[in-house]
């Protein structure tokens, strides 16, 4: 009897055995539809044998395999395993987060590809003759085209990292190898995209990203699988993809927090798809004007090669100049400071673009009253309602709840109740009060929910119809324009005193990225940062924006607390709708961790930063080992521990290398 060892995305850590009937032919890799209580599901094959431990009479056999989808490779078997494994959850469910909704279904249309052809030539254009630090960097990855090598390429905001990568991805073409290009926003994908598909009109492009329909995405996998697409863009899903021929892989802003899953499988794409690298022997570009502080101290030790390109790419083109207005002085009005105001309207007269960077979408950060104090509070979170005026509604961004704006104070009943803080809407309408002849465009989460409206809008920027844009981080990366001589930074000071040991570094990367959009061509560039901090020693990094000197005492700082790169972190999260349930579940998880190894440390649990969530209360406890060989096996071990322990009214989860602690 033949026996398939059937990976399912169900909660169960657990393959499942089913018996092969005569003449179907499942191996390794195949998809196969199969029996599972009352329910039909798609399933992978990832192991064989001869018998079971079920016995026969239970035995249930795998109904048919799937015809119109080729068979994983080996290759992305193993990767899956690997995530399993080190991120801790049930191979079905890795494989479930890889395979498009659409072939997961049991009942649906077959799907026809085209045959797949042989590599055409990309028909690569070299518009732009690489300066000599590009030529270095390029270099760097050519000569380990065959190999394992590991290449962090730093270069200032223009500097032509895009160039560097799109050199890498036509020698990998040329050697008849795919190459795969992620970025960490969905956002950024429409722009590369164009850019690419300019570069390599000879090409077969296609984009990964959750936001595609499920026949696109479903048509974007197949087509990297059977290597009819040469080049995929795509963010964090797309380092799953499967690839007949995958001969590079290039992660651009890879120090960006949203190359990490924060839900079910907790992967960070960035270290996939190094270690996806490594496993197929060929190379990895990771591209950064601010890499991660881990990333740096991997070049630091040599086990990465560094390079870096220290000036801009267009000739003629300079770092912008940093000013920090202290707010102290030179009081806000709506957001905005009378120097700022005077920058804006400089640029106005000499028909050049500007940007306001507020890192918060909607209104105002909350409805205030001023008889009573009483604040626009989340009766799910602990966390404060958004108004959103235009849409007439006060708003959570963590649980999704909301309601409409009250008339009155629901707790005195007063009428005075003002908006407290700036949100993007208010900059804007602000911004339109002050300057009512300027084309302004509002660029957030709610102005881009309608499908291509991110797009129409950024087309609207390059082709000069837009004077001001007001934006959250969904601005900060990835785009150039070259008439955008101005930025705006309002609202950066509540950065500067998180609990999170990683909050400077993020936002020093997230300043000097926003601080980049400026004087990207031959016009000069400024930005102006609003602050009640202005002596700052953060701040004054952004303005000399030397990288490396930042890097280097901030790697001092988490050496001496002992913090990643100089240890490795795993945090444990519980919540429950019971009081005092997750944190009594915690207390436990620490008696048991004690027991069971001695060379890891475990911290007392803590409330999370947003305590209450939909309903739930919420804590964590924080791990830290020395050595990832130490942490790997206690949080296996210390998995099965807790899967005995904890009730069912409690949900939790282990987060392997968190972002956020």
């Amino acid at each position: 009897m033949k026996i398939a060892q059937v990976a399912l995305d169900v909660p169960l850590d657990a393959t499942f055995d089913f018996s092969v009937p005569e003449g179907v032919e499942a191996a390794v890799g195949h998809l196969v539809v199969v029996p599972f209580g009352r329910a039909r599901k798609v399933g992978v094959v990832v192991g064989g044998a001869s018998r079971s431990d079920v016995p026969e009479g239970k035995l249930r056999a795998l109904e048919s395999v799937v015809a119109d989808v080729p068979p994983l490779a080996r290759a992305e078997i193993d990767l899956y395993r690997f995530c399993a494994s080190y991120y801790l959850r049930p191979l079905g469910e890795v494989i479930g987060a890889c395979l498009p909704p659409r072939l997961r279904q049991v009942k649906r249309r077959p799907i026809r590809r085209p045959e797949p052809e042989a590599p055409q030539d990309a028909g690569f254009s070299a518009s732009f003759t690489l300066t000599p630090k590009q030529e270095i960097a390029a270099h760097l990855v050519a000569e380990s085209a065959d190999r394992f090598h590991p290449v962090l390429l730093q270069g200032i905001t223009g500097s032509g990292k895009t160039e560097v990568f799109l050199h890498a991805i036509a020698s990998t073409l040329a050697r008849g190898r795919q190459a795969l290009y992620l970025v960490p926003e969905i956002g950024l994908t429409p722009q590369l995209e164009a850019q690419v598909r300019e570069r390599f009109p000879g090409a077969v492009i296609v984009a990964a990203h959750s936001h595609l329909s499920e026949g696109e995405r479903a048509s974007a996998w197949l087509d990297a699988q059977s290597g009819r697409a040469r080049i995929v863009l795509g963010t964090r899903l797309a380092v799953l993809s499967p690839f007949r021929e995958l001969g590079l892989i290039v992660v651009d802003e890879e120090q960006d927090a949203s190359f990490k899953q924060q839900e079910g499988l907790r992967y960070s794409a960035r270290d996939v798809a190094v270690r996806r690298a490594q496993m197929l022997g060929i190379p990895v570009v990771l591209g950064s004007a601010t890499p991660s502080l881990e990333s740096y101290a991997n070049a630091k030790q040599d086990r990465y090669a560094l390079a870096t390109l220290p000036a801009r790419a267009a000739a003629g083109a300079m770092l912008p100049s940093v000013h920090a207005v202290d707010t102290r002085v030179d009081r806000p009005e709506e957001g905005i400071t009378a120097t700022l105001t005077k920058a804006l309207s400089a640029r106005l007269q000499r028909g050049e673009q500007s940007l306001v960077f507020v890192n918060r979408r909607g209104f105002s950060p909350v409805l205030y009253c001023s008889d009573c104090a009483w604040t626009s509070t989340c009766d799910r979170c602990s966390a404060k309602l958004v108004l959103h005026l235009k849409a007439g509604r006060l708003r959570c961004h963590h649980c999704g709840h909301e309601r409409r704006i009250p008339r009155q104070c629901p707790s005195c009943g007063g009428s005075d109740l003002l908006p407290v803080g700036h949100g993007t809407q208010r900059v804007e309408e602000g911004l339109r009060r002050r300057f009512p002849q300027a084309r302004i465009v509002r660029v957030d989460r709610d102005s881009t929910a309608r499908k291509g409206a991110l797009k129409a809008m950024l087309e609207d920027v390059r082709d000069e119809k837009v004077d001001i844009l007001v934006g959250t981080q969904m601005l900060t990366k990835g785009h150039d324009y070259p008439r955008l001589t101005l930025v705006g930074v309002l609202d950066s000071d509540s950065g500067l005193f998180s609990a999170d040991f990683r909050a400077s570094e993020r936002l020093y990367a997230q300043l000097v990225q926003v601080a980049g959009r400026a004087g990207r061509a031959g016009l000069p560039g400024e930005v102006l940062i609003q602050t009640d901090f202005p002596a700052h020693p953060l701040y004054a990094a952004v303005a000399t924006q030397d990288y490396l000197a930042f890097a280097d005492a901030a790697l001092e700082e988490r050496r001496l607390a002992g913090f990643p790169p100089f240890a490795h972190l795993a945090l444990l999260r519980a919540e429950s709708k019971k009081p005092g349930e997750a944190t009594a579940f915690l207390r436990v998880a620490v008696r048991a961790g004690q027991a069971l190894s001695s060379r890891v440390e475990l911290f007392d649990p803590v409330p999370a930063p947003l305590e209450r969530k939909a309903g739930f209360e919420r804590a964590q406890l924080l791990v830290r080992a020395k050595t990832r060989a130490s942490l790997q096996p206690f949080v296996r071990a210390w998995k099965a521990a807790l899967d005995e322990k904890a009730e069912r009214s409690i949900r939790w989860s282990l987060d392997v290398d968190p972002q956020d602690v």
